[in-house]
């Protein structure tokens, strides 16, 4: 049988699903909670934590529980490295038009906000080892973060590596100032000589940190996707590293294989 908790849950739960507790409404005290289900406050807390934990509702601090907005979903399709090419040669005007965010979120250039950061680092051996350099070569590490401008939590936590004498020859693209950068890092690319030939991307799941819960506002128990995107040239040099850390709760990754025909 249900313990008491559970139930009230229950029936928070449904009246949430079912429209009665819309999206950014907020939920009665905990003491009329209790009035109303003729349980005590520690009773209701247990349930109002299970239904946090699930993602339904949030609290915030001295204002109480709400109902969960549901956040503007982001479909990371394979099809995307193409289209990125397709348009990296593209006149700034073009390019600047559109992102690989908006085109993974359908949302609109005004509607987002971009942040990026850039630094000098080395490479470990683990990043040595997949770009094929070696252990201690100077790298730019760039690591971004964009967000709808209604939330307050970004679509991904992104860190991209590149080696630092490779772009060298093009003073802008050592600038974060620069950013965000119209056509991204295809392009970027393209303005050293640098053409992509083929995107390998590994995904795994894990528990996120308790760091990057936080950054992504994820919900207790909700896991992340871990993307390593490893970018090769048509020398099949390894020109660009990136790890994308992805929320589980509003991420869709879309494989599309084309087929020949026989």
């Amino acid at each position: 049988m249900p313990k008491a908790y559970e139930q009230i849950a229950d029936d928070l739960r449904r009246s949430i699903r079912e429209g009665e507790r819309k999206p950014g409404d907020r939920l009665p005290s905990e003491t009329k909670l209790a009035e109303h289900y003729r349980r005590s406050v520690p009773t209701v807390r247990d349930a109002l934590r299970l239904l946090r934990e699930e993602g339904l509702i949030e609290k915030e601090h001295g204002r109480g529980n709400f109902v969960r907005r549901s956040r503007t979903m982001a479909r990371r399709t394979n099809l995307r490295h193409q289209w990125e090419k397709g348009r990296a040669r593209e006149p700034v005007e073009e390019r600047a038009q559109t992102g690989a965010t908006e085109h993974d979120t359908g949302l609109e250039l005004d509607d987002l906000v971009f942040y990026a950061s850039y630094r000098d680092v080395t490479a470990d051996k683990d990043i040595a080892d997949v770009m094929g350099v070696p252990k201690g070569t100077a790298l730019l590490e760039r690591t971004y973060r964009t967000r709808y401008a209604a939330e307050s939590a970004p679509f991904s936590l992104v860190t991209s590596y590149l080696v630092r004498e490779m772009i060298a020859a093009n003073p802008d693209l050592l600038d974060e100032t620069n950013e965000p950068w119209p056509g991204g890092s295809q392009n970027q690319l393209y303005t050293v000589g640098i053409e992509l030939d083929r995107v390998e991307e590994r995904v795994t799941a894990r528990p996120p940190t308790p760091e990057e819960a936080d950054e992504l506002g994820l919900p207790r128990g909700t896991a992340v996707l871990v993307l390593r995107k490893i970018s090769y040239d048509v020398s099949d040099r390894v020109v660009d590293l990136s790890d994308i850390v992805l929320p589980g709760d509003r991420t869709e990754l879309l494989f599309t294989t084309p087929l020949e025909r026989w």
